[in-house]
């Protein structure tokens, strides 16, 4: 029977609490058995099963997830989106993710909200603008759109912005990816999800890995504590917690887990129409549709598994902001949260293969993460599914840290995030 959606429909569905609808994914029990576990149901993991689906045609899929889908990573970013980085690896790796982004809603039949509202990274220095003028023209080479700003061209688009020689920041110039933005992160955990379980792909909550089941060099399953679960592959793609789950298997990832920050002000008429951030200050904000300046910082340099906030950080970052708006003086803040975060040597993730056949991981994206979304999904479902990395995450194997061919993006692209 078709469904009614009526305006009348919508109002007498809230008045019932949404009793009727149908659920946007099937909450599953875990199978004996699967081809494929991805372990993280955020949107890496997500997207990752989705592809398996309908690029690979696997489908016999679990996402297992420890908490509630997209619960970690996924729910504590500030959603920036850009591919306006260095080295050559990284800077495809993230248009091929940006690409997948412009066409994501009609992919997936579900509005993720992406805004391409540009971003903009400020050169405070004189060396800020050489890396700034270097990293433009590798873009342009690799057909990315970049383009370097004067102060002027800065203030002419961005007028709430101080870019006067007395300011505590100076502002020199800028480099602007017309095509980058923000989008909903709650929508790309929920699209996918939705997009993957109409390809029949199960989706587990409140499931835990707690062990592997390995034997003669090769996966056979999982242990969880919601049972064991059976797996010819196992895809993991944990985030902060990715070193964990490796040393169930043996493996020492080189990453380091760091809570990082941020914070939302109180709601505002629309005033900043695009995203801005800064290296030297080592925060960014932009606005959302609710009003909310969204602004971030730097990671917290101990290591850390908790998911709050530190005040010396906040206070660094708004007092920054504040330099670079001073209108925002009078904006109160709202909330704040951290978020786990794992850091690679090289500021690059590892899409890879392990030594245990059957195993891949895909982790160490550090604050980068979200942007790649898509375009991690759906390299790393070829790697899985073909047991072989897509041409686009070739470089980003673990072996490279034995190999020392290290993809440095962690001075190059302007800011960390």
């Amino acid at each position: 029977m078709k469904k009614d959606y009526s305006v009348w429909s919508l109002f007498r569905q809230g008045l019932a609490h949404n009793e009727g609808w149908d659920p946007a994914w099937r909450s599953a029990d875990p199978k004996p058995s699967y081809d494929v576990v991805i372990v993280g149901g955020g949107g890496h993991g997500l997207a990752t099963a989705y592809y398996l689906a309908k690029v690979h045609g696997v489908r016999n899929i679990a996402v297992v997830e420890k908490g509630y889908l997209g619960g970690g990573n996924t729910a504590r970013n500030t959603t920036i989106v850009r591919s306006n980085y260095l080295w050559d690896e990284a800077a495809l790796l993230y248009e091929h993710a940006l690409k997948l982004w412009e066409g994501l809603t009609e992919d997936i039949n579900f509005n993720v909200m992406f805004s391409q509202r540009g971003v903009f990274n400020l050169g405070h220095t004189l060396q800020d603008m050489r890396d700034i003028e270097r990293r433009v023209n590798a873009n342009n080479l690799n057909g990315i759109d970049a383009m370097a700003l004067t102060a002027a061209e800065v203030k002419e688009r961005i007028p709430l912005i101080d870019i006067s020689k007395s300011a505590r920041y100076p502002i020199l110039g800028a480099s602007f990816q017309p095509r980058g933005g923000v989008a909903r992160h709650d929508a790309v955990a929920w699209g996918f999800a939705r997009a993957g379980s109409r390809y029949g792909v199960d989706i587990i909550e409140n499931c835990e890995v707690t062990a592997m089941d390995i034997a003669d060099g090769r996966i056979k399953g999982l242990l969880t504590s919601r049972g064991p679960i059976k797996a010819e592959k196992v895809g993991c793609v944990a985030a902060g917690h990715s070193s964990v789950l490796a040393r169930m298997a043996g493996i020492r990832m080189p990453i380091e887990s760091h809570p990082l920050q941020a914070f939302v002000s109180e709601s505002l008429k629309p005033v900043l129409h695009t995203v801005v951030m800064s290296n030297a200050v080592h925060g960014y904000l932009s606005q959302s549709d609710k009003g909310e300046l969204v602004i971030g910082a730097g990671i917290d340099h101990f290591n850390s598994y908790a998911q709050r906030g530190s005040p010396h950080v906040i206070e660094h970052t708004a007092a920054a902001i504040i330099e670079l708006f001073p209108m925002f003086s009078r904006v109160r803040m709202n909330r704040q949260w951290g978020g786990i975060v794992d850091t690679t040597p090289d500021a690059c993730p590892i899409i890879s293969k392990t030594k245990v056949r059957g195993l891949y991981f895909n982790c160490g994206w550090g604050t980068g993460g979200f942007k790649a979304t898509p375009g991690s999904g759906h390299v790393f479902a070829h790697t899985i599914a073909h047991d072989q990395p897509h041409p686009l995450n070739v470089a980003f194997d673990l072996n490279r840290f034995h190999t020392g061919h290290l993809i440095d993006e962690h001075g190059a692209a302007g800011v960390a995030h």
